[in-house]
């Protein structure tokens, strides 16, 4: 059955590679983190849980989108070794793996996008493109030649080796968290089930819609190779990764929208660090990329 799924996934278009068969490894932990959401009727709900689940799902996604993403796939600022790693273990416990895993992969996806060589071909359809890719055996491993210069810090790819570690970590924690908050109307596994359980699957399918969903709905400023579009809905749940479009035109701009009325909070994130000291010669838009439109 689940490899009638998995072939409903891929729409058919473009060749298949290597072994695309489900890996249960992954697999069988992605339906049971779904399926664990149906405990919210047993938990309940509380003020409290709501809040810790939105903070813990902006805090990771700005993790991903500021540092897996523009960080560590495309460099496009620069940090101690301290504050990478502190952001790369955030970033890991949103369970979508390691930070050497994850930026090998979008940077597969930058140098063939929507092609055969691209990880999650949009051209092949919505749901190889969203989750299909992500289930298959084939992409299980860390593509390490494509981010040799993250290797020489034994921290990075300790944390790409034990990618669970964290998230099982953040699941303790939720949990003593919640039990210390007993007095306020909630409980460690309430606060584990929202916290964790519904902010992770909502903050996987977030992250996973910039690959689908930016690639098939939303309007193309620049005429790139590839099928990227900027949706505003998504740069708004994603903190900023909706202006895929801008980003496929330039990948090294830490900033992603563009212009000031493409909201790109993940930017204004990093302008914060950059202005406590944490982030450093934070890469702009060259002017003549900007000069592209003007010229069409």
């Amino acid at each position: 059955m689940l490899q009638t799924i998995l072939r409903w996934f891929d729409s058919g278009v473009g060749s298949k590679t290597d072994d695309e068969s489900p890996d249960w490894s992954r697999l069988v932990p992605f339906i049971a983190l779904h399926l664990a959401c149906f405990a919210v009727y047993f938990v309940g709900i509380s003020w409290i849980a709501v809040v810790i689940a939105v903070a813990s799902y902006l805090i990771r996604i700005f993790a991903i989108t500021g540092f897996f993403h523009r960080y560590f796939s495309h460099k496009a600022f620069r940090v101690g070794r301290t504050t990478q790693f502190v952001f790369a273990a955030i970033g890991a416990s949103a369970t979508q793996r390691g930070p050497l895993w994850w930026a090998a992969h979008h940077r597969a996806h930058h140098r063939e996008p929507d092609t055969d060589m691209d990880p999650h071909n949009a051209r092949r359809g919505f749901w190889w493109s969203h989750i299909g890719w992500f289930m298959s055996s084939t992409h299980f491993r860390t593509r390490t030649e494509l981010v040799n210069d993250w290797l020489r810090f034994p921290e990075l790819v300790w944390l790409d080796r034990f990618d669970l570690t964290v998230p099982v970590a953040l699941i303790i924690f939720m949990y003593l968290l919640g039990e210390s908050l007993a007095g306020m109307g909630t409980d460690g596994w309430q606060i584990v089930v929202w916290g964790y359980v519904v902010s992770t699957v909502v903050l996987t399918h977030s992250t996973l819609c910039v690959n689908s969903i930016c690639h098939r709905y939303g309007r193309r400023r620049f005429e790139t190779r590839d099928t990227s579009r900027n949706n505003w809905i998504m740069a708004l749940l994603t903190l900023g990764e909706g202006w895929h479009n801008n980003h496929h035109r330039y990948a090294g701009s830490a900033r992603q929208g563009f212009y000031w009325w493409e909201l790109d909070l993940t930017y204004y994130g990093l302008v914060v660090l950059s202005a406590i000291g944490l982030v450093e010669d934070l890469k702009g838009v060259p002017q003549t990329v900007l000069e592209e439109v003007a010229e069409r």
